[in-house]
């Protein structure tokens, strides 16, 4: 068998993680993601869409435009009760 047959021959060689472990401070020994310089386990590919689109989305009401819209209604509610209580 052929060295350059072997499919684990290039896997050894692929480049490695530059990530390196805060505890420690050697580096991620794990393969790099194909067009990255870290593994999976490191952030390679880890952006999600945000919104709607990302895939653990549940309802928004904790969404920053729903965080600031309710303190916005708590605003003008105590306003207008500050008002209210003024005309007493």
């Amino acid at each position: 068998m052929k060295a350059d047959a072997d499919p684990m021959q290039s896997a050894h060689g692929a480049p490695r993680c530059t990530a390196k472990s805060k505890r420690t401070g050697n580096p991620c020994r794990a393969p790099a993601v194909r067009g990255c310089t870290v593994c999976r386990m490191h952030g390679a590919r880890g952006s999600a869409k945000p919104g709607t689109a990302h895939p653990n989305w549940k309802h928004g009401g904790r969404s920053g435009d729903m965080v600031n819209l309710r303190k916005l209604a708590n605003a003008l509610s105590r306003e207008t009760r500050n008002l209210a209580d003024g005309m007493d």
